[in-house]
């Protein structure tokens, strides 16, 4: 059973086994917590679907717009060994995010959102939740509700930065299908980058040629730039575009 919201009560105080250099590192709770302000999501278990393909991404992506709301660290911890979490990262290209591993499940356990898995051959594993926590107290916490499954609800990124600033700005979803060797390709992502932005490139070789990008776009040249889901065009099309949107997201 899944334990009470615990805002305004003391993260628990344990000891993480991480690794660091190739050697077994002690980590205390208060070396996460103490003096700063975290973000706290945890999950599951490293490399299950929810958790790779959205929970972990996004808070990932959503970084820098919480830094920018004075949140000095963004905390991952589940109930995976340190071998597994260190690989999960890497695997998931999560530089923004610090992935703590709580192998024996005492820090969940001590937030009482320990909870069996053994139905599926997890054993005891962390129920889905995130939490805001201040010099080591908890000031807010979103906990999925307690029904089957595995609920994604509300323990996500854009709930907690919603939470901490509602106005916050998020950044624009992003992406440029280009070719190796394309010199207009290179000027497009110059100009976004310029524009303060980040972005996903699809680069064209074995898997996408230039019949996917016409069957896409319409057209038969790159780069093409999609920015939140609008098509831009190409690169004197995206030029323009910031031109005469200076500012603006989509």
């Amino acid at each position: 059973m899944i334990g009470e919201n615990r805002e305004g009560q003391t993260v628990p105080n344990v000891i993480f086994k991480t690794r660091k250099d190739n050697e077994f590192v002690d980590v205390s709770s208060e070396q996460i917590f103490a003096g700063k302000t975290v973000v706290v999501f945890s999950l599951p278990g490293a490399y299950t679907p929810t958790c790779s393909s959205t929970h972990l991404p996004r808070f990932n992506e959503l970084a820098n717009a919480f830094h920018d709301n004075n949140v000095d660290e963004i905390v991952c911890i589940s109930v995976n060994d340190a071998f597994v979490m260190d690989a999960w990262k890497q695997d998931q290209e999560a530089e923004n995010i610090s992935l703590i591993p709580d192998g024996n499940g005492d820090f969940t356990r001590g937030m009482g959102m320990l909870v069996d898995k053994s139905d599926l051959g997890f054993g005891e594993r962390s129920w889905r939740y995130s939490m805001l926590v201040k010099d080591g107290v908890i000031e807010k916490m979103f906990i999925e509700p307690d029904v089957p499954g595995d609920p994604f609800e509300v323990s996500d990124a854009d709930t907690m930065l919603d939470y901490i600033n509602p106005a916050a700005q998020k950044p624009a979803a992003v992406s440029i299908l280009t070719k190796p060797g394309c010199p207009f390709c290179a000027e497009a992502k110059t100009r976004i980058q310029a524009e303060g932005m980040s972005y996903d490139e699809i680069s064209l070789g074995h898997d996408a040629t230039l019949r996917s990008v016409r069957a896409i776009t319409g057209q038969e040249t790159v780069p093409q730039v999609f920015i939140e889901g609008h098509y831009i065009g190409g690169s004197e099309a995206l030029n323009e575009y910031f031109d005469k949107h200076p500012g603006k997201v989509a």
